[in-house]
């Protein structure tokens, strides 16, 4: 199934998502950072990659939200386990955007237990969002040009349709 929210050739949501991914990821590992050595640069640069992410992540979200409503068929598997996708992402956001608001008050970005453990907690549920995500495509095909294949032609090639 074709993605709607395209460039290049190539659906954007897939394109998009390493980004809020990778930023938040990261922070966490600023956090771990921070952790052993007490150092508040390392605390600062965890909450600005969080706020990074977030706001990619709803950048993210809103390409695969419309994907989602215009192209995954109703009454589907796909559409049940893209709609858990899209919920437990949307959570991973929510749960980062309260830990960046934990760091908010503190003197020099330090996080506070919570902000560290909801750090965690997003990042665990980042992972199960990033499995169902890899079962709507490899597993039920979607965002899949139906012609792909080994050889298939460029996505930048004129388009037969």
């Amino acid at each position: 199934m074709r993605s709607r929210v395209r460039a290049a050739g190539h659906a954007v949501h897939p394109i998009l998502i390493v980004f809020p991914l990778g930023l938040l990821t990261t922070a966490v590992g600023f956090d771990v950072l921070h952790l052993l050595t007490d150092r508040a640069s390392f605390a600062f640069t965890a909450a600005h990659l969080i706020a990074a992410g977030v706001l990619l992540g709803l950048v993210t979200s809103a390409t695969g939200w419309l994907d989602w409503f215009l192209v995954v068929p109703r009454g589907t598997r796909a559409r049940r386990v893209g709609l858990l996708h899209g919920l437990v992402n949307a959570g991973v956001l929510l749960v980062f955007a309260i830990s960046w608001l934990l760091r908010l008050a503190e003197a020099d970005w330090t996080p506070t237990w919570p902000a560290i453990i909801a750090g965690w907690a997003g990042l665990l549920a980042g992972g199960l969002g990033g499995w169902l995500g890899g079962e709507l495509v490899e597993r039920l095909g979607i965002s899949v040009e139906e012609e792909a294949h080994p050889d298939a032609p460029s996505s930048l090639a004129p388009s037969r349709r």
